[in-house]
């Protein structure tokens, strides 16, 4: 997890860059004509095509939803069996695999015909409150020795996720005494959750103590089962002297909990501490070592992950997370604080993803870095494959998060199964990934898209869309800046459709329906994105010829707001750029239907829910007078939680 990132030294959580001291916006006008016109070379010569889908289905009414995954519901009950998900799924049709579900049987088949692209060199312009489960249930045979690992198991609350964690306990127990070591994220955004844990521990304790008395397989011992608490952040701190079976000790551990100011996450090294520091107490003993991780992010220090893993196969340590849905896609989300002093708000950004092994969607949004935290309906890949590789479970806890923010954050973040089961993402190591995907040269080719329109490595793609000055010279200032990066960045996204285009061919000859989600949906984002950039030069433009005045005295400043009627150019601009309004309209509508289709196309799902934001947001920009709080230039007075 980072520190409060730059751009939130204001109300909208958006990035502001500030101009150089450079001429009025006019002159840079003029002065990028001649480049302007160069990228006009390139055109759409016709309408895009209709998409065109021939569907090969496998899914039958033979198949129950029950075959991929246990959904535990928040009037939790547990079943009189558990119903251990094996850790490939090969039992459920799902592949968690190479190439998200390449391993698993034929998909549906999906022809994109021909798209709007871009074209030969043409004259023309390219803008182109939950109670566990009772006794006599959770005391019903669980069954016992090896489980291999849930890729996911998804509940309603702490209460639905500590209930299983009992009857994963009391399975553990029915073979041998156990020492479980608790790992709490020490970020500020944990502290509602660890409070809520702590006043549900006695619960388990409880129900276990009862199972342990009444099951003929459970030696009665008040040690058969021990507690540590452990919390984390960039160091590990101990908050149990010892392991204990006292239920006080241990909610009174769990209060010791701090907040981490470095708002660093080492959630491998604290798994690799716990393994390390009781191993050789669990072998004396005879216990079975388990460790639980309780969090809210991804961690900082994923390149770990595979040592981490063998650290804990070693002790045959099963690992289990209560985490969130990881953000679609991209690594980091950001969650709302409000400072004590002015009372201004401010977005911080936390690790929150990928669900994959690297980012296979646009880290770009068409004007900056991404801000959304739509939801990928799996859990963040570091996390997921530890549980998966040692024999535990992840769990997906609640999705409706009030401290996110940013587009999405209102969406449900649970995905139906049964749905999502051509789409898991693969869960195989880094090395293997980037291995398979490398010989793939489909795939290989959208991660060149990604890396290439990364903001977070190329800071010039990130252009400003908030706070600009409404005194006439700081405007063309800080939009002559602007202009000459979204001029630079459709000269790249021109370039990178193109990369798209070199292998649309092999697009009906992939076996994986994720990588073909991701390659319709970035083509069609590509396409928009050209038309949004052209929408920010001409607004631009106008405003600087316009020079408007807010009509509110209070407002002190310009947004630029996405919206869905499209600016149109003036004589001017039709005359410099040869882009008239129905060219404009026609390259809006091109990109209008390739990401209608991929709703369409891959219903129900991230990417679907991704291109109707893309379709509702339009891709029109007009400049909306705002009012800033003039205390945000106060923020170096402000202490800002790093999380």
């Amino acid at each position: 997890m980072t520190a409060l990132v730059p751009e939130t030294a204001g109300p909208s959580p958006r990035r502001s860059s500030s101009g150089s001291i450079i001429p009025g916006l006019a002159v840079s006008f003029l002065v990028h004509v001649l480049l302007l016109t160069g990228l006009s070379l390139v055109v759409f010569k016709a309408p895009l095509a209709q998409l065109q889908m021939i569907v090969d289905s496998v899914l039958t009414d033979e198949r129950s939803q029950e075959e991929f995954h246990d959904e535990v519901e928040q009037s939790t009950i547990a079943a009189e069996t558990v119903n251990y998900v094996a850790g490939d799924l090969a039992s459920s049709g799902i592949s968690s695999g190479g190439g998200g579900g390449t391993g698993g049987p034929a998909i549906a088949q999906h022809r994109l015909d021909e798209a709007g692209s871009l074209q030969e060199p043409n004259v023309k312009v390219n803008i182109s409150n939950i109670n566990l489960p009772g006794l006599n249930i959770i005391s019903q045979d669980l069954g016992s020795g090896q489980v291999t690992g849930d890729i996911g198991r998804v509940v309603e609350g702490y209460g639905a996720a500590l209930g299983q964690m009992t009857q994963e306990l009391v399975r553990l127990m029915r073979e041998q005494k156990v020492l479980v070591v608790w790992l709490f994220d020490e970020s500020e955004s944990m502290k509602d959750d660890q409070k809520e844990i702590r006043e549900r521990f006695y619960k388990i304790y409880e129900e276990l103590g009862l199972v342990q008395k009444s099951d003929s397989r459970i030696k009665v011992s008040d040690e058969m089962l021990l507690t540590s608490v452990l919390s984390f952040g960039e160091k590990i701190n101990e908050l149990t002297p010892k392991p204990t079976s006292n239920v006080d000790e241990i909610k009174k551990a769990i209060d010791k909990i701090r907040i981490d100011e470095s708002g660093i996450e080492n959630t491998c090294a604290a798994i690799q501490f716990a393994v390390t520091k009781y191993k050789d107490a669990a072998r004396s003993q005879r216990r079975k070592l388990v460790i639980i991780v309780v969090t809210d992010e991804s961690g900082d220090d994923g390149k770990n992950v595979e040592e981490t893993i063998d650290v804990c196969k070693r002790m045959k340590a099963p690992v289990y997370v209560l985490g969130h849905y990881s953000v679609f896609g991209y690594p980091y989300a950001h969650v709302h604080w409000v400072d004590p002093k002015y009372g201004l708000h401010h977005w911080i950004r936390i690790n929150r993803g990928p669900e994959t092994p690297e980012p296979e969607c646009l880290q770009f949004d068409g004007l900056h870095h991404r801000w959304d935290v739509f939801s990928s309906g799996f859990g963040p890949y570091e996390q997921v494959r530890i549980a998966k590789q040692t024999g535990g479970i992840f769990f997906m806890l609640p999705g409706n998060e009030e401290n996110l923010t940013g587009a999405g954050t209102n969406e449900k973040r649970k995905f139906d199964l049964l749905e999502m089961r051509e789409y898991v993402p693969d869960l195989t190591s880094r090395q293997d990934y980037i291995k398979d995907r490398v010989a793939h040269k489909f795939r290989e080719a959208q991660w060149q898209v990604v890396a290439a329109l990364n903001p977070h490595t190329d800071d010039k793609l990130n252009m400003q869309e908030h706070h600009y000055s409404v005194d006439p010279a700081i405007f063309d200032q800080q939009g002559k800046e602007t202009f000459e990066r979204a001029l630079r960045a459709m000269s790249m996204l021109n370039d990178q459709v193109r990369v798209l285009d070199s292998v649309k061919k092999m697009r009906d000859k992939e076996t994986s329906q994720r990588w073909r989600a991701n390659y319709d949906l970035m083509h069609g984002q590509l396409l928009a994105f050209r038309v949004r950039l052209f929408q920010l030069l001409l607004s631009l433009d106008q405003h600087r010829k316009q020079r408007p005045v807010p009509k509110n005295p209070m407002n002190n400043g310009w947004d630029i707001h996405r919206v869905k009627d499209l600016l149109e150019p003036d004589k001017e601009q039709i005359k410099q750029t040869k882009v008239d309004f129905e060219e404009l309209k026609k390259q809006n509508e091109t990109a209008k239907k390739e990401l209608e289709a991929v709703v369409e196309n891959h219903p129900h799902t991230p990417w679907a829910r991704r291109a109707q934001w893309e379709l509702d947001s339009g891709f029109a920009m007009k400049f909306v007078e705002v009012y800033r709080n003039p205390n945000y230039d106060k923020i170096k007075d402000i202490k800002i939680p790093k999380q």
